[in-house]
């Protein structure tokens, strides 16, 4: 049931919720590392655990453990990958982007970020990111977006891959969390309105993810919604999964905010 408040209630609120932001941002850090360098580094051929190619409009899901890494890269031209996750031993848990926004109070997520589960534990450390234009507000595309955006042609899309995806994994389609748009550079303007930022973005930008529990993840290569070009042709991407480097005492990811400081300290719980 929807509650009316009247503006002095609604002031009230804002104003309790500013000052809560202003000590949350007390302890934020106050400067997170440039974009890692265009084009990405090679990686040790030994430490490669898998490398799949996943074509425009298409799914994949891949396994994951703890002390892992994903590396997803454009290659040479654009694309945006919309990302879910699940906890491999409880599926119940899973990406939440609205803690992952809410504790770190920005939705600029990027290189030295955690992106949370739903109870509170880290699931990923952003360790390289090229790009820092992520979306995790919007969604991903449906068939009705595409039906609007691309009439009269036959295409492929986010909802309908990660239906796919939920169900060969044993997983039902409620059981699929919001989505992260990896290289979709949305923005909201003055108005409150989602824009479109290109020039944010680089053909050629790469993410890598760190696994901080045991997952199962899953990947749609389909354009985002918001995305202008009018020509339905998404590019191939790449997704490499490898063995990580021990993270050091001094890990941006484990020490840039205490709620980062927080999440490890609960995924600590979960592994006693």
């Amino acid at each position: 049931m929807h509650i009316r408040r009247s503006a002095e209630e609604i002031a009230a609120n804002r104003q309790r919720y500013e000052e809560h932001q202003r000590k949350g941002l007390e302890f934020a850090p106050k400067a997170l590392p440039a974009p890692s360098p265009i084009p990405a580094p090679l990686i040790d051929e030994a430490a490669v655990i898998h490398a799949e190619t996943i074509p425009g409009g298409w799914y994949w899901s891949t396994a994951l453990k703890r002390g892992e890494s994903i590396r997803i890269d454009q290659g040479g031209a654009f694309s945006t990958v919309a990302l879910v996750a699940w906890n491999a031993a409880d599926t119940s848990e899973r990406l939440n982007l609205v803690d992952t926004v809410k504790v770190q109070w920005t939705t600029a997520l990027g290189k030295g970020r955690v992106i949370f589960s739903d109870m509170g534990r880290v699931m990923f450390s952003i360790v390289e990111d090229s790009s820092g234009a992520h979306d995790c507000l919007m969604g991903g595309s449906t068939p009705a977006s595409n039906a609007a955006k691309y009439p009269n042609v036959k295409t492929r899309n986010t909802r309908d891959n990660l239906v796919l995806v939920a169900g060969k994994l044993g997983l039902d389609r409620r059981d699929i969390p919001a989505v992260l748009n990896l290289f979709a550079p949305v923005r909201i303007d003055d108005a409150g309105e989602f824009r479109w930022r290109g020039k944010l973005s680089n053909s050629g930008d790469y993410a890598e993810l760190r696994a901080e529990m045991d997952m199962m993840v899953g990947f749609s290569n389909c354009p985002h919604p918001l995305d202008p070009d009018p020509v339905y042709a998404p590019r191939a991407v790449t997704v490499t999964r490898f063995q990580s480097a021990s993270p050091t005492a001094d890990d941006l990811s484990r020490t840039a905010t205490a709620e980062a400081v927080r999440g490890f300290e609960n995924n600590a719980l979960m592994l006693a």
